[in-house]
Protein backbone atom coordinates (compact mmCIF):
# COMPACT_ATOMS: atom_id res chain seq x y z
CA UNK A 1 0.00 0.00 0.00
CA UNK A 2 1.30 3.46 -0.90
CA UNK A 3 2.51 5.30 2.22
CA UNK A 4 1.16 8.60 0.89
CA UNK A 5 -2.34 7.12 0.84
CA UNK A 6 -1.98 6.09 4.48
CA UNK A 7 -1.00 9.63 5.44
CA UNK A 8 -3.82 11.17 3.40
CA UNK A 9 -6.57 8.90 4.66
CA UNK A 10 -5.69 8.24 8.30
CA UNK A 11 -6.80 10.30 11.28
CA UNK A 12 -4.09 10.72 13.90
CA UNK A 13 -5.16 10.20 17.51
CA UNK A 14 -3.69 12.65 20.02
CA UNK A 15 -4.15 11.71 23.66
CA UNK A 16 -3.69 14.64 26.05
CA UNK A 17 -3.73 13.99 29.78
CA UNK A 18 -2.58 16.32 32.52
CA UNK A 19 0.75 14.52 32.73
CA UNK A 20 1.39 12.90 29.35
CA UNK A 21 1.03 12.99 25.59
CA UNK A 22 0.64 10.06 23.23
CA UNK A 23 -0.08 9.57 19.54
CA UNK A 24 -1.55 6.68 17.59
CA UNK A 25 -2.74 5.98 14.06
CA UNK A 26 -4.17 3.11 12.07
CA UNK A 27 -1.67 1.55 9.72
CA UNK A 28 -2.60 -1.70 7.92
CA UNK A 29 1.07 -2.52 7.28
CA UNK A 30 2.14 -2.10 10.93
CA UNK A 31 2.69 -5.21 13.08
CA UNK A 32 -0.42 -4.59 15.23
CA UNK A 33 -2.28 -2.58 12.56
CA UNK A 34 -1.83 0.50 14.77
CA UNK A 35 1.27 2.59 15.48
CA UNK A 36 1.51 3.96 19.02
CA UNK A 37 4.02 6.58 20.16
CA UNK A 38 4.03 7.92 23.75
CA UNK A 39 5.85 11.20 24.35
CA UNK A 40 7.70 12.14 27.55
CA UNK A 41 6.51 15.60 28.53
CA UNK A 42 8.76 18.16 30.18
CA UNK A 43 7.64 19.48 33.54
CA UNK A 44 7.73 23.21 34.02
CA UNK A 45 6.28 24.09 30.62
CA UNK A 46 2.68 24.01 29.41
CA UNK A 47 1.14 21.09 27.59
CA UNK A 48 0.79 23.36 24.54
CA UNK A 49 4.54 23.99 24.60
CA UNK A 50 5.18 20.26 24.99
CA UNK A 51 3.02 19.55 21.96
CA UNK A 52 4.95 22.13 19.92
CA UNK A 53 8.18 20.37 20.83
CA UNK A 54 6.62 16.99 20.05
CA UNK A 55 5.99 18.14 16.48
CA UNK A 56 9.76 18.51 16.13
CA UNK A 57 10.62 15.18 17.75
CA UNK A 58 7.87 12.57 17.21
CA UNK A 59 7.82 10.29 14.19
CA UNK A 60 4.03 10.23 13.80
CA UNK A 61 3.68 14.01 14.07
CA UNK A 62 6.29 14.49 11.38
CA UNK A 63 4.43 12.56 8.68
CA UNK A 64 2.06 15.29 7.65
CA UNK A 65 -1.31 13.86 8.68
CA UNK A 66 -4.09 16.31 7.85
CA UNK A 67 -6.76 15.02 10.23
CA UNK A 68 -6.62 14.49 13.98
CA UNK A 69 -8.83 13.26 16.82
CA UNK A 70 -7.86 14.69 20.21
CA UNK A 71 -8.79 12.93 23.45
CA UNK A 72 -8.78 15.59 26.16
CA UNK A 73 -8.38 14.85 29.87
CA UNK A 74 -10.06 17.68 31.76
CA UNK A 75 -12.80 17.97 34.41
CA UNK A 76 -16.13 16.76 33.03
CA UNK A 77 -19.58 17.98 33.99
CA UNK A 78 -22.28 15.52 32.97
CA UNK A 79 -25.64 17.13 32.13
CA UNK A 80 -28.85 15.16 31.48
CA UNK A 81 -29.67 15.64 27.81
CA UNK A 82 -33.18 16.95 28.54
CA UNK A 83 -31.69 19.75 30.69
CA UNK A 84 -28.94 20.77 28.27
CA UNK A 85 -29.01 24.34 26.94
CA UNK A 86 -26.16 25.28 24.61
CA UNK A 87 -26.33 28.98 25.41
CA UNK A 88 -25.62 28.29 29.09
CA UNK A 89 -22.63 25.96 28.62
CA UNK A 90 -19.92 28.47 29.59
CA UNK A 91 -21.69 29.83 32.68
CA UNK A 92 -22.82 26.42 33.88
CA UNK A 93 -19.37 24.85 33.52
CA UNK A 94 -17.37 27.69 35.08
CA UNK A 95 -19.79 27.92 37.99
CA UNK A 96 -19.38 24.22 38.70
CA UNK A 97 -15.69 23.90 37.77
CA UNK A 98 -13.86 27.03 38.99
CA UNK A 99 -10.24 27.68 38.10
CA UNK A 100 -10.55 26.97 34.37
CA UNK A 101 -9.40 30.36 33.10
CA UNK A 102 -7.67 30.21 29.73
CA UNK A 103 -9.80 27.24 28.71
CA UNK A 104 -12.56 26.96 26.13
CA UNK A 105 -15.64 25.03 27.23
CA UNK A 106 -16.87 22.46 24.72
CA UNK A 107 -19.33 19.60 24.89
CA UNK A 108 -19.95 16.11 23.56
CA UNK A 109 -23.46 14.72 23.17
CA UNK A 110 -23.74 11.10 24.33
CA UNK A 111 -27.14 10.06 22.95
CA UNK A 112 -26.91 6.42 24.05
CA UNK A 113 -26.41 7.63 27.63
CA UNK A 114 -28.94 10.47 27.41
CA UNK A 115 -26.29 12.91 28.61
CA UNK A 116 -24.05 15.74 27.43
CA UNK A 117 -20.45 15.85 28.66
CA UNK A 118 -19.15 19.39 29.23
CA UNK A 119 -15.37 19.67 29.39
CA UNK A 120 -12.62 22.20 28.70
CA UNK A 121 -9.69 22.59 26.30
CA UNK A 122 -6.74 24.86 26.89
CA UNK A 123 -6.95 27.55 24.20
CA UNK A 124 -3.20 27.51 23.46
CA UNK A 125 -3.25 23.72 23.14
CA UNK A 126 -6.20 23.89 20.76
CA UNK A 127 -4.42 26.54 18.68
CA UNK A 128 -1.35 24.32 18.27
CA UNK A 129 -3.56 21.53 16.95
CA UNK A 130 -5.61 23.68 14.58
CA UNK A 131 -2.41 25.26 13.25
CA UNK A 132 -1.02 21.83 12.29
CA UNK A 133 -4.13 19.99 11.10
CA UNK A 134 -6.80 20.94 8.59
CA UNK A 135 -9.43 18.99 10.50
CA UNK A 136 -9.41 18.37 14.27
CA UNK A 137 -12.11 16.66 16.30
CA UNK A 138 -12.24 16.66 20.08
CA UNK A 139 -13.71 14.29 22.64
CA UNK A 140 -13.40 13.79 26.41
CA UNK A 141 -10.72 11.20 27.12
CA UNK A 142 -13.15 8.98 29.03
CA UNK A 143 -15.77 8.74 26.28
CA UNK A 144 -14.55 5.41 24.79
CA UNK A 145 -14.34 3.91 28.30
CA UNK A 146 -17.84 5.06 29.27
CA UNK A 147 -19.23 3.57 26.07
CA UNK A 148 -17.34 0.30 26.52
CA UNK A 149 -18.60 -0.24 30.07
CA UNK A 150 -22.10 0.90 29.17
CA UNK A 151 -22.34 -1.95 26.65
CA UNK A 152 -20.96 -4.36 29.24
CA UNK A 153 -23.52 -3.19 31.80
CA UNK A 154 -26.24 -5.14 30.00
CA UNK A 155 -24.75 -8.50 30.97
CA UNK A 156 -26.44 -10.14 33.95
CA UNK A 157 -29.02 -8.66 36.30
CA UNK A 158 -26.75 -7.40 39.09
CA UNK A 159 -26.14 -3.69 39.52
CA UNK A 160 -22.60 -2.63 38.60
CA UNK A 161 -20.19 0.06 39.71
CA UNK A 162 -17.19 0.87 37.52
CA UNK A 163 -13.78 2.18 38.54
CA UNK A 164 -11.30 3.17 35.84
CA UNK A 165 -7.71 4.19 36.60
CA UNK A 166 -5.67 6.47 34.36
CA UNK A 167 -3.10 9.25 34.71
CA UNK A 168 -3.20 9.35 38.54
CA UNK A 169 -6.97 9.61 38.43
CA UNK A 170 -9.76 7.26 39.45
CA UNK A 171 -12.99 7.62 37.47
CA UNK A 172 -16.05 6.11 39.15
CA UNK A 173 -19.37 5.72 37.34
CA UNK A 174 -22.51 3.65 37.19
CA UNK A 175 -25.45 3.28 34.82
CA UNK A 176 -29.15 2.76 35.25
CA UNK A 177 -31.82 2.62 32.54
CA UNK A 178 -29.49 3.75 29.73
CA UNK A 179 -28.18 6.76 31.59
CA UNK A 180 -25.57 7.71 34.13
CA UNK A 181 -26.54 7.03 37.70
CA UNK A 182 -23.25 8.39 39.00
CA UNK A 183 -20.15 9.90 37.38
CA UNK A 184 -17.22 11.55 39.14
CA UNK A 185 -13.42 11.55 39.22
CA UNK A 186 -10.90 11.55 42.05
CA UNK A 187 -7.22 12.46 41.96
CA UNK A 188 -5.29 9.57 43.45
CA UNK A 189 -2.63 7.00 42.72
CA UNK A 190 -2.70 5.34 46.14
CA UNK A 191 -4.43 2.10 47.11
CA UNK A 192 -5.96 3.34 50.35
CA UNK A 193 -7.46 6.39 48.67
CA UNK A 194 -8.83 4.31 45.81
CA UNK A 195 -10.44 1.80 48.17
CA UNK A 196 -11.97 4.61 50.20
CA UNK A 197 -13.44 6.41 47.17
CA UNK A 198 -14.82 3.21 45.63
CA UNK A 199 -16.44 2.01 48.86
CA UNK A 200 -17.75 5.50 49.66
CA UNK A 201 -19.58 5.64 46.32
CA UNK A 202 -20.66 1.99 46.69
CA UNK A 203 -22.24 2.79 50.06
CA UNK A 204 -23.93 5.98 48.88
CA UNK A 205 -25.49 4.13 45.95
CA UNK A 206 -26.79 1.53 48.44
CA UNK A 207 -25.20 -1.33 46.52
CA UNK A 208 -25.30 -4.87 47.89
CA UNK A 209 -21.96 -6.31 49.06
CA UNK A 210 -22.82 -9.87 48.03
CA UNK A 211 -24.90 -9.62 44.85
CA UNK A 212 -23.82 -6.39 43.10
CA UNK A 213 -20.60 -6.11 41.09
CA UNK A 214 -17.53 -3.88 41.11
CA UNK A 215 -15.69 -3.71 37.78
CA UNK A 216 -12.19 -2.23 37.55
CA UNK A 217 -10.12 -1.29 34.51
CA UNK A 218 -7.10 0.72 33.48
CA UNK A 219 -3.70 1.28 35.05
CA UNK A 220 -4.35 0.14 38.63
CA UNK A 221 -1.82 0.92 41.38
CA UNK A 222 -0.53 -2.26 43.08
CA UNK A 223 -3.31 -4.29 41.55
CA UNK A 224 -3.15 -7.42 43.71
CA UNK A 225 -3.21 -5.48 46.97
CA UNK A 226 -6.03 -3.29 45.71
CA UNK A 227 -8.20 -6.30 44.85
CA UNK A 228 -7.37 -7.97 48.16
CA UNK A 229 -8.54 -4.94 50.13
CA UNK A 230 -11.72 -4.54 48.09
CA UNK A 231 -12.59 -8.23 48.52
CA UNK A 232 -12.80 -7.65 52.26
CA UNK A 233 -15.97 -5.62 51.64
CA UNK A 234 -17.27 -6.56 48.17
CA UNK A 235 -17.70 -10.17 47.09
CA UNK A 236 -17.82 -9.67 43.33
CA UNK A 237 -14.81 -7.73 42.03
CA UNK A 238 -13.87 -8.10 38.36
CA UNK A 239 -10.90 -6.83 36.35
CA UNK A 240 -11.23 -5.98 32.67
CA UNK A 241 -8.52 -7.59 30.54
CA UNK A 242 -8.36 -5.68 27.22
CA UNK A 243 -6.77 -8.61 25.37
CA UNK A 244 -9.63 -10.93 26.35
CA UNK A 245 -12.30 -8.21 26.02
CA UNK A 246 -11.33 -7.55 22.39
CA UNK A 247 -10.62 -11.19 21.48
CA UNK A 248 -6.88 -10.63 21.05
CA UNK A 249 -7.41 -7.91 18.48
CA UNK A 250 -3.89 -6.79 17.45
CA UNK A 251 -4.28 -3.33 18.99
CA UNK A 252 -5.05 -4.89 22.37
CA UNK A 253 -1.58 -6.45 22.35
CA UNK A 254 0.29 -3.14 22.18
CA UNK A 255 2.20 -2.76 25.43
CA UNK A 256 1.41 0.35 27.47
CA UNK A 257 -1.42 1.59 25.27
CA UNK A 258 -4.21 3.08 27.43
CA UNK A 259 -7.65 1.47 27.37
CA UNK A 260 -9.30 4.58 25.90
CA UNK A 261 -7.11 4.37 22.78
CA UNK A 262 -7.36 0.58 22.56
CA UNK A 263 -11.15 0.85 22.64
CA UNK A 264 -11.24 3.50 19.92
CA UNK A 265 -9.20 1.40 17.51
CA UNK A 266 -10.77 -1.94 18.44
CA UNK A 267 -14.22 -0.57 17.62
CA UNK A 268 -13.24 0.37 14.06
Amino acid sequence: MNENNIITDARLMIRVSRHSLAFAVSNPIAVNKVEYEPYTVRSGISMAANLREAFQECTLLGRGYQRAQALIDSPVLMVPIQEFEEENVEDFYHHTMPGQQGFEVVYQVLPELKAVALYSINRDLKLVMTDHFKNVRFMPLMQPVWQLHHKRSYTGISRKLYGHFHDRTLEIFSFEKNRFRFCNSFDTNRINDAVYFLLYVWKNLAMDNTTDELHLSGDMPEREQLIEQLHRFVKKVYILNPTAEFNRTPVSLIKGMPLDLVTLFAKK
